[in-house]
């Protein structure tokens, strides 16, 4: 920013201002992939690695910077593994490509990957990330001097999701359905972008130790996590992808608002009067619909984030996952979001960046922006009553895993004495108290002592009482017994 730009925003938006400051002052880069220590993990001192980082650098604009700060190999390793997937993204995105064209390249990527020497000059000249598949050849160099390991499980997921990308692509161009009918749809099309990322960076993460090895199992988890980042995009680029002809939401949401093709939904733009008002309505509902089944990954996306240890790898997974609810809050009930790409302000995602660092952390911003979502939800909409189960959800999670009658000073946990939960918790920790001071050998001992274990104590009467009672019993049964069988050999005699 310059520093025209600096004091106009504070002028404007002073709490931006300091917290864009705070910022730039106080957040440290934790690593430099250039310094020569980094060298042998990050890759820099040879040329095709450095020509890859340049393209991450170009080609995302969210993800370069906490890619760099992984730890040892992972950076690098991540970046290779995001710009294989962009490479095959960009050749599934491009309409120039004829599908006769494209269908053979999909299919064969993931061998393109590991084939020296091979790129691709075939894509249009406007497509944006052209560069990246025409040097292709670097991306390539480096992904065979990778562990086995990290290269195996690049090479399956690309193999994977070229699959899905194919077969979509394929329908598309050979029946002319553009539309995903069913939220299911939906889904499967959300988990071959951006599922399958998910499960790749932590079966990445588990070979890389530095997180549990059972953590590349977690498919579930993983796949939310990458569908709520992508469906978070999907909703936020609707105006970009109308206007290049990519549908990705769901006929089954839009459609059951009265709308014949997922462009009507900005008709109402330059219009005015009740016909506009009713088109800008049923529009809100859809979009709270798509935000809906955004918000339905959020607590798998928190259950993921709490079993993360290295610190590197939970920032890389929690900033981009804290930016996705802001972002949905954002769009939630936002008109704007049909006319132009929205984005949260830089300030608010510096806030970000700076609080996501422990799960307790990220669950209070998860909450915070739920709780937003829910103040802005209208009682006339018919998702009303589901948004805000969905944001109680979060607001469970929270409660269940980080209880908000538990405070902290100076790191140091108390309970709020104005929350009947304390008292509860009290009486509870009594008790225990008790039981265990009574389990106690000494205080068994004391009670012993205090009783006494003569014949004229209470316990042993009690005892002596229940011995003479059963001896009288048995002697009675006995008799009894004796009795009748003298009877009866005297009848037979």
């Amino acid at each position: 920013m310059g520093a025209l730009n600096w004091f106009i925003l504070l002028v404007t938006h002073p709490l931006e201002f300091k917290s864009l400051l705070q910022f730039y002052l106080y957040h440290e880069q934790n690593r430099d992939i250039k310094a020569l220590k980094e060298h042998p993990t990050s890759g820099w001192d040879r040329e095709s690695m450095q020509r890859c980082w340049a393209f991450l650098d170009k080609t995302s604009r969210s993800f370069a910077a906490v890619i760099k700060e992984l730890e040892g190999d992972l950076a690098r390793t991540i970046c290779l593994f995001y710009l294989v997937l962009r490479g095959l993204d960009t050749i599934e995105d491009d309409m120039s490509i004829s599908d006769q064209v494209k269908q053979p390249i999909l299919r064969s990527f993931h061998q393109h990957t590991v084939t020296p020497g091979w790129k691709f000059d075939g894509c249009g000249p406007k497509e944006k990330d052209r560069q990246l598949l025409v040097q292709y050849d670097v991306v390539v160099e480096e992904v065979n001097r990778l562990n086995p390991d990290y290269k195996a499980v690049i090479i399956d997921i690309c193999h994977k999701m070229e699959i899905g990308m194919a077969d979509y692509a394929h329908k598309a161009a050979t029946t002319g359905i553009i539309y995903l009918d069913t939220i299911a749809e939906y889904d499967l099309y959300c988990h071959y972008v951006a599922g399958l990322v998910g499960e790749g960076l932590s079966r990445i993460f588990s070979v890389s130790k530095k997180e549990a090895s059972w953590l590349g199992d977690q498919l579930e988890l993983s796949n939310s996590m990458g569908l709520l980042l992508q469906k978070t995009n999907i909703i936020r680029d609707y105006r970009e992808d109308v206007e290049q002809k990519r549908f990705f939401w769901p006929r089954e949401i839009w459609g059951a608002y009265g709308f014949a093709e997922m462009r009507d939904m900005c008709a109402w733009e330059g219009r005015e009067g009740a016909e506009a008002e009713d088109i800008k309505a049923r529009a809100t509902w859809v979009q709270s619909g798509m935000v809906l089944n955004a918000l339905g990954h959020a607590v798998d996306a928190l259950d993921y984030l709490r079993v993360l240890k290295n610190q590197t790898v939970f920032n890389f997974c929690a900033i981009p996952a804290t930016m996705a609810l802001a972002t949905l809050e954002l769009c939630f009930m936002n008109p704007d979001m049909f006319l132009r790409n929205i984005k949260i302000r830089k300030a608010e995602a510096a806030k970000l960046i700076m609080r996501s660092t422990n799960p307790r952390e990220v669950g209070l911003i998860f909450r915070d922006y739920a709780r937003r979502i829910h103040a802005k939800a209208n009682p006339k909409d018919p998702n009303f009553i589901r948004i805000s189960v969905a944001c109680g959800k979060i607001e469970q999670w929270n409660e269940q895993q980080y209880p908000s009658f538990v405070r902290f000073i100076n790191d140091k946990p108390f309970l709020d004495p104005r929350d009947a939960r304390t008292r509860t918790v009290g009486l509870n920790n009594q008790l225990k108290s008790e039981l265990v001071k009574k389990s106690r050998p000494e205080s068994i001992r004391a009670d012993v002592a205090a009783n006494g274990v003569n014949g004229s104590d209470d316990t042993t009467s009690d005892m002596l009482k229940h011995i003479g009672g059963a001896l009288a019993i048995v002697l009675s049964l006995a008799g009894a017994t004796l009795f009748l069988a003298i009877r009866y050999m005297g009848s037979t005699a």
